[in-house]
């Protein structure tokens, strides 16, 4: 992937700039708050559950309704967390791999291609395995990364981050087309497909989390594992190498971890959009530029995002829901055209 040069990339004077000290208290509040979300999660919903029916459902009694609420609500909130910590920590990644403020796995196409692939599984190859969706959604993320950046990589310029933004749109616009194609046709998977699709983790299961954490945990590894490789990076093309960095595969493996969380995310909870671009931005603010300390905190406050949006959804349409993933684009999608306004949106 290209070096974008337009203006100076940020040095290691900037990457000092929050002291340590600072940067723990945020990562300890973002637990916190975490923490509290969770218990939210656990408690608020078309009933409210009290603290004691809360310990008895963690638990696994549900002799009452309020502890058969919480027995319900507990994998929801785990699903809700690993995912937004998923999506955080791949835009963080896609940020660092592209120096593309406006990267993120909904933006970039990325989800839509893992939700054409299940599409296509479903309808043209009769996949009825959960896990298979997962190795499918992991491969259609892995081909519209590439597509996308493809694209954009043509004419003059390279791949500039209004062109792989533009393209992805574009694409994006053109995969949930041949979606719909698929599945109107469909009437026995439309329905389901079109709750799916939206994005949310209502429908959690034990066995579902439990089936995604294994692809979850080698996209986390890796993806925290090349941060020292983005540091180098974000320096330049020409300085890493001269730091001895091989950055073809320094990108290439960091892409890799950023397709397994989309791929894995999207086959368990739909195409969630704006969680990878909002939260990594916060946490350069409060964090600084450092991928060392960026990709786990973007890590945590995704999982707090998603988590906080799932609470609201459940809230503001009691005894209905609003699924998450409209909760996020209300969040991200005025962030992502103020993003588009700055004046300096060439590079990181």
């Amino acid at each position: 992937m290209t070096q974008l040069a337009s203006r100076p990339v940020p040095g290691p004077a900037v990457v000092r700039r929050r002291p340590a000290r600072a940067r723990t208290l945020w990562v300890l509040a973002g637990l916190v708050v975490l923490a509290l979300l969770a218990v939210a999660s656990v408690a608020f919903g078309s009933r409210v559950v009290g603290w004691h029916d809360i310990v008895a459902g963690v638990q696994g009694h549900d002799d009452t309704l309020g502890q058969a609420a919480v027995v319900k609500r507990v994998p929801r909130t785990v699903l809700a967390v690993v995912v937004g910590a998923a999506l955080g920590l791949a835009g963080a990644v896609m940020q660092g791999v592209t120096r593309n403020p406006l990267a993120d796995p909904g933006i970039l196409g990325v989800n839509m291609g893992a939700s054409l692939a299940v599409v296509t599984g479903i309808v043209s190859f009769g996949l009825s395995s959960a896990a298979s969706f997962v190795w499918v959604a992991i491969a259609g993320a892995a081909v519209a990364a590439v597509f996308v950046y493809a694209v954009g990589s043509l004419g003059r310029g390279g791949a500039t981050p209004l062109k792989l933004a533009l393209a992805g749109a574009a694409i994006s616009a053109a995969l949930a087309s041949l979606i719909s194609a698929f599945v109107l046709p469909r009437a026995d998977i439309a329905t389901g497909f079109q709750s799916w699709q939206i994005g949310g983790v209502g429908g959690a299961s034990w066995p579902g989390v439990r089936m995604v954490l294994p692809f979850l945990a080698v996209g986390f590894a890796i993806s925290l594992l090349s941060a020292k490789a983005l540091n180098s990076l974000a320096l330049g093309d020409d300085l890493a190498a001269g730091l001895g960095e091989r950055v073809a595969l320094a990108r290439g493996a960091a892409a890799l971890g950023a397709v397994l969380l989309c791929g894995a995310s999207t086959a368990v909870a739909g195409p969630i959009g704006f969680v990878g671009l909002v939260v990594p931005h916060v946490c350069r603010l409060l964090l600084g530029l450092d991928h060392r300390w960026l990709l786990p905190s973007s890590a945590l406050f995704g999982a707090a995002l998603l988590t906080a949006a799932d609470v609201a959804g459940r809230m503001v349409a009691r005894p209905q829901e609003i699924d998450v993933g409209i909760i996020t684009a209300l969040i991200g999608a005025p962030f992502f055209i103020s993003i588009v306004r700055r004046q300096k949106v060439r590079e990181l």
